[in-house]
């Protein structure tokens, strides 16, 4: 399976409540059907709301090609781990994304490379895409960057067996330090990390690259065809910001 021409995802973090996330997803279901490359696969779609809100987007979306999934998994099949989601579960639910390794997880939370690969390891042994969020902490050359990030995706990859590593993954670069910052990463900088990255997951045809960190209006045409896709956040909380992104992204592939 190889990856769609261009994804864009949308994690909402635990920025909205219930009524605003059902109110944003069928916003957005209803704009769908005037984008034909969403329907046929050349722009690919995830949303990844809160917990509580899974069951009811995934009703939402049902008759759209969009991917919904979690924000976080538990490192275990199942077991007594109260006040955790198993990647069963999700995948039962009908789940297809799951994040995994996202920069706020590891602050706050204090997940490390071993609990990453853990969790890479039941998303994948349950057919649930990684969107496995990678970055460097500090601002530094992209030559660094690449360096950094190689070292998490091969560590996070770390329990994959060699079937699994043939499975869709998608690579989420998220400099830390633009992470919620007014300006994304200088453009020159994006493109250099993912290609880098692109350069590692040759011989993985069903990975994709995208960015996050600040992603906004815009940036999809500035960086075209030097990644795959972007992973939205704050900007793309107004349906018609993310809509917006959507026609961008449709009008690349078409042009291509």
């Amino acid at each position: 399976m190889s990856a769609p021409t261009i994804t864009l995802g949308i994690s909402f973090k635990m920025y909205f409540g219930y009524a605003q996330t059902l109110a944003w997803c069928r916003q957005v279901a209803d704009c769908l059907p005037r984008y034909p490359a969403v329907a046929d696969g050349r722009v690919a779609l995830f949303v990844l709301p809160s917990f509580p809100a899974i069951a009811p987007v995934l009703e939402i979306f049902a008759d759209t090609p969009v991917g919904v999934g979690g924000q976080n998994l538990y490192p275990a099949p199942n077991g007594a781990y109260t006040g955790e989601v198993s990647g069963a579960m999700l995948a039962e639910m009908g789940c297809r994304h799951v994040e995994i390794g996202h920069a706020e997880r590891q602050r706050l939370f204090g997940e490390d490379a071993a609990s990453i690969a853990a969790k890479m390891q039941v998303a994948l042994d349950h057919a649930l895409t990684p969107v496995l969020c990678v970055g460097e902490a500090e601002r530094g050359t992209p030559q660094a960057a690449v360096e950094a990030c190689r070292e998490q995706i091969a560590r996070a990859l770390d329990l994959a067996t060699p079937a699994q590593h043939h499975q869709p993954l998608v690579i989420a670069y998220e400099p830390h330090w633009a992470i919620g910052a007014a300006e994304p990463a200088p453009l020159s900088h994006i493109a250099a990390v993912c290609q880098g990255l692109r350069e590692q997951l040759a011989t993985h045809p069903a990975a994709s690259v995208i960015y996050g960190g600040s992603a906004g209006p815009d940036l999809l045409t500035r960086l075209a065809g030097r990644v795959d896709g972007l992973f939205l956040g704050r900007f793309a909380h107004d349906p018609a910001a993310f809509e917006a992104v959507v026609g961008e992204a449709c009008s690349l592939v078409a042009a291509r």
